[in-house]
């Protein structure tokens, strides 16, 4: 798990578009990440 102030690893997903895109290729840039459980979970 990922400590508050820890630096994220490295990964790549899919964007809005279905291109790739990298934590590096973000460097620089104020990036916002949102996890949310799946559809079919209550919550």
């Amino acid at each position: 798990m990922i400590e508050t102030g820890e630096k994220a690893p490295q990964f790549t997903l899919p964007d809005q578009d279905g291109n790739d895109v990298s934590l590096s290729d973000l460097a620089g840039k104020t990036v916002v990440l949102y996890f949310y459980p799946k559809a079919e979970r209550k919550g």
